[in-house]
């Protein structure tokens, strides 16, 4: 596999520069959440969760922006932390399909790999296709039977005639409900891998917070079986992105966001621009034991890999990150990460009891 995350964009020479970026103090990813809106209503949808922003707000509740305001403020989000690779998110980014037209030509300009992530419930752009760097996923959780019930208005039909004559990857969430015949896995994948505009598909395993109890939520014993059927599939199906190694990391994700590279080497922000959503891209509090975020496993898998000799990846990303927080200490206005000092899951519990307001 020649790339090392499901952007299929991050090869390893950007890995180095990545840990350029680390030494430098700074996380080489940033996501932004560019809108509140979004006209669907999707089944444990993270980003609308009453815990997603650290329970003192909700998306919805945000101010956010358009127009010029919205264009100069993420240019000013890219250029302050000066990110190898940009997830453009929502609420649904398409709404804001006119600044972005003006957003990514300037950040292919600028050297950053960008992502636009979104439910093609809108027609996406023919000219983005031409600009460099620049990559959108489409969400199509499920077959056609499962995907129009959970996200309309963004129907099968409906996204089908919005992405024709593009090219995107694929993004699908994995929930309980697919498992209902032996075959379903294999039916959506052959059905995609088939499509001339698709470039990629990622899969995901739906990602619970702490305590939550939902239908779409998957036993241990479902997602050991199903990262083994997608390292089958992925052998016949050459657009699938899964191998062994990640397909096992499904079944042993990230203990909690101290451990988890995705969550050290990214920065998260919700849409006014200024709210970060933390840990993670979930916000909240997420059950790390239960993660099936794409690219989380795909990178948890990746700092096992050995570089020289006994040193692996995960050596040089610590180290760096060491090297990186020194830095900050004697940098003016340093941007600091609190998953750089440690700070888990149960540190961050801990921290909201002790809180005294005056």
């Amino acid at each position: 596999m020649n790339s090392l995350s499901p952007t299929a964009s991050i090869t390893w020479r950007e890995m180095l520069k990545a840990w350029g970026r680390i030494l430098d103090g700074r996380a080489p990813m940033l996501s932004i959440e560019i809108t509140k809106e979004c006209p669907l209503h999707c089944p444990g949808c993270y980003a609308y969760g009453d815990d997603h922003l650290g329970g003192g707000t909700v998306l919805r509740a945000l101010s956010d922006y358009r127009g010029d305001a919205l264009v100069n403020g993420v240019l000013e989000l890219v250029r302050k932390h000066r990110p190898l690779h940009v997830s453009l998110v929502g609420g649904e980014p398409l709404i804001r399909h006119r600044e972005l037209s003006r957003i990514l030509p300037v950040l292919g300009e600028m050297g950053v790999f960008t992502l636009v992530v979104t439910s093609a419930v809108i027609p996406i752009p023919a000219e983005w296709m031409k600009i460099p760097r620049v990559r959108v996923a489409v969400s199509v959780d499920g077959l056609a039977e499962d995907h129009d019930v959970r996200r309309k208005p963004a129907t099968y039909e409906r996204i089908l005639n919005n992405m024709k004559g593009r090219v995107v990857n694929v993004h699908w969430v994995i929930t309980r409900q697919m498992l209902k015949r032996a075959s379903y896995l294999e039916e959506y994948v052959a059905f995609w891998n088939g499509r001339a505009e698709v470039n990629r598909i990622w899969v995901s395993l739906y990602s619970p917070q702490i305590g939550e109890q939902s239908a779409e939520q998957l036993s241990p014993e479902e997602r050991k079986f199903v990262g083994g059927e997608l390292a089958g599939l992925a052998l016949r199906y050459p657009k699938l992105l899964m191998n062994q190694g990640i397909a096992a990391s499904f079944a042993e994700p990230p203990k909690d966001p101290g451990e988890c590279l995705f969550a050290k080497m990214s920065t998260n922000y919700s849409a006014d621009l200024k709210t970060p959503v933390e840990p993670c891209v979930f916000g909240g509090t997420p059950d790390c034991s239960q993660c099936g975020c794409a690219i989380s496993v795909g990178l948890h898998w990746m700092r096992t890999l050995r570089v020289a000799g006994p040193l692996k990846v995960d050596h040089f990303i610590q180290g760096s990150i060491g090297v990186g927080l020194a830095m900050n200490h004697f940098r003016e206005g340093s941007i600091q990460l609190p998953r750089w000092l440690g700070l888990g899951q149960k540190s961050r519990e801990k921290a909201k009891l002790i809180q005294i307001e005056s």
